[in-house]
């Protein structure tokens, strides 16, 4: 389509603004502590928006939106139970560690409760889970922008290859990205967090509103779809009987305990916002505020998957006639025409297609693969008129921009001050290691550009970044569980368990495979020894894996090693730490009794939509 000069006119002041606030904060970056951890001198409310958008990139609204459409309503465990609970442990119990402790990172506070070997071990999966995070990002906003055919006309113009957009869009919003953590580091990267945190909601709250409205509301859209796409917990008690592929064990212990628990409490990604705040009272709410919005948040990301697989095409603003038939199992491309998606489409989901030879992708038995992670940015196109598109689709650059920059800013202070000076070089100046940050930033974008490229065998990249997850995580959540409440854990037991952790995740990779795909990176390289109904199923029992190996010979070799004096973890293991003082705050808002109030309305959310 071709976008009206108000279209642009938006998304060019998102830009401008954007950059806009690198430069200004330019002249306040005089040290390394202003740059990779923003001083330490933001409000609560501030970071609070930052911690939920530092989690709110291509992978929430691209990839939850496209999960709407491939699993239903189902997807919602991925907030009510496999975000919510961890956010509100994190805020009452982890945030007076890491914070308390000083640490300026995830893995500095591995050292300090363990040893060297296993802050190192740290650093460096973290680092490729950061790289690998913000090049999904990256891959999502080039498919976003071919998709749109924005760019057709100029490379018609000077007879380039329209394969060509896609790698001209991803290194456009490199630069983009590149500019403004270059120059604002942290606090730049925090404040264009919060301002896509309401960019999303002005975008997305009309398209749920004008979406729902034509399939019929909340009742036309649950008889558009299959009874199991609009309960949660819908059959749950067999794989096979629901879209998500996975039993009720596998979605409880995989994702609400050790997915969840694994991403919000060791994932310095999202901890990083917390800690940039001015104290530590500050710090233990900044989840807490956060849990709110993201409460509500399926609505907004969720909804219009749902939405997308229930429209028609051919009538755009009528109620749906027949429910439309989502067995993606259909009769095999093979006997069609690979260059045409739209024979193979649901809805408002086409095929997915090869960015660069343009034919239909199938998966093992030559079936069609449905790109889901154009449900969202397809609903745009079809429900938003001029003007009010441009915002939409703002609202989508914008978390693609914070979700890259997050992960970037991650990547350049896990590796300058847990890698560069840990190991390469120690004793610099301060000034040394602010330069060390800006050029590492320049290394993970172009670390990310690579990956990006990875990201084109997935139909949804929410099952990449659960994928990357499971390896680094799941067992990571283990190695902090035993540490923090555990005194007689050992930095030698940690080291191993994490280890054979990731290792376990591997193996348990490379020997499963998802139905309908096809053994490399989807699973299956060693040998197929089990096949799951879905990439999610495959996930979550790769993270139960990871995190269970781990857990065990952690306690096991923990057992058969010396640990550390008791005077060395004061402040590092809860039984040895002095609990934070509360009663000189009002009662309401004592994170103990918002925890309580978010527990409350989560029961509430679950019964409803059971």
């Amino acid at each position: 389509m071709d976008l009206t000069i108000i279209d642009w006119l938006i998304m060019l002041l998102y830009f401008a603004f954007v950059l806009g606030i690198g430069f200004a904060l330019k002249r306040f970056m005089k040290t390394s502590k202003d740059f990779f951890q923003a001083g330490r001198s933001l409000p609560a409310w501030i970071c609070g928006l930052a911690f939920i958008s530092a989690n709110l990139g291509a992978q929430e609204v691209i990839g939850m939106g496209a999960s709407g459409a491939k699993y239903g309503i189902a997807t919602s465990h991925f907030y009510w139970i496999g975000a919510i609970p961890a956010m509100i442990f994190v805020g009452v119990f982890m945030m007076p560690f890491y914070y308390g402790s000083k640490a300026r990172s995830v893995p500095e506070f591995l050292r300090l409760r363990f040893d060297e070997k296993t802050r190192a071990y740290n650093a460096c999966s973290f680092a490729v889970m950061t790289v690998f995070s913000s090049g999904i990002s990256m891959y999502a906003m080039a498919r976003l922008i071919q998709t749109l055919h924005v760019f057709d006309s100029l490379f018609l113009k000077f007879n380039l290859p329209l394969g060509w957009i896609f790698h001209f869009a991803i290194i456009i919003s490199a630069i983009i990205v590149l500019g403004y953590i270059f120059l604002g580091g942290l606090t730049s990267a925090i404040y264009n967090e919060v301002l896509q945190f309401f960019l999303i909601v002005a975008g997305f709250l009309p398209l749920v509103w004008v979406g729902l409205k034509n399939v019929g509301g909340w009742s036309g859209l649950k008889a558009a779809l299959p009874v199991a796409y609009t309960h949660s917990w819908r059959g749950m008690t067999n794989a096979h009987n629901n879209p998500l592929g996975v039993e009720w064990f596998g979605l409880s212990m995989g994702l609400a305990f050790v997915l969840s628990f694994g991403y919000w409490c060791t994932d310095f990604l999202v901890i990083q916002t917390a800690m940039a705040s001015d104290s530590e009272e500050s710090a233990r709410r900044v989840p807490l505020i956060a849990a709110v919005p993201k409460m509500f948040f399926p609505f907004l990301v969720i909804l219009p998957g749902l939405i997308a697989i229930a429209t028609t095409t051919t009538t755009q603003h009528a109620m749906l006639q027949s429910a439309p038939t989502l067995n993606t199992t259909a009769a095999p491309a093979a006997a069609n025409d690979l260059s045409d998606p739209t024979k193979f489409s649901k809805g408002l989901i086409p095929a997915k297609v090869n960015p660069v030879t343009g034919k239909v992708m199938t998966d093992e038995r030559g079936h069609p693969l449905l790109d889901y992670d154009l449900a969202i940015p397809n609903m745009l196109l079809h429900y938003f008129p001029t003007g009010i598109l441009g915002l939409g689709l703002t609202a989508l650059l914008a978390s693609f921009m914070s979700g890259m920059a997050g992960n970037v800013t991650a990547f350049n202070t896990v590796w300058t001050y847990d890698l560069y000076q840990s190991y390469i070089h120690k004793n610099a100046s301060d000034s040394h290691y602010l330069k060390m940050g800006r050029w590492a930033t320049v290394g993970g974008i172009l670390l990310s550009m690579a990956t990006a490229y990875a990201a084109t065998s997935f139909n949804n990249i929410m099952d990449t970044l659960q994928l990357v997850f499971s390896f680094v995580n799941a067992p990571l959540f283990a190695t902090f569980l035993l540490g923090m409440f555990w005194k007689r854990t050992t930095g030698h037991a940690a080291f191993t368990g994490l280890v054979s952790g990731t290792v376990a995740a591997v193996v348990h990779h490379g020997l499963t495979l998802p139905a309908d795909a096809h053994p490399g990176i989807h699973g299956g390289w060693i040998t197929v020894v089990h096949s799951y109904p879905s990439e999610m199923a495959q996930n979550f029992w790769t993270a139960i894996w990871a995190f269970s190996v781990n857990f065990i010979l952690t306690v096991i070799i923990s057992l058969m090693t010396k640990p550390r004096e008791e005077s060395e973890l004061v402040g590092l293991v809860y039984s040895l730490t002095p609990k934070p003082v509360e009663h000189h705050m009002a009662w309401y808002a004592r994170p103990k009794v918002i925890a309580v109030g978010l527990i409350a309305m989560l029961i509430a959310l679950n019964l409803i939509f059971r």
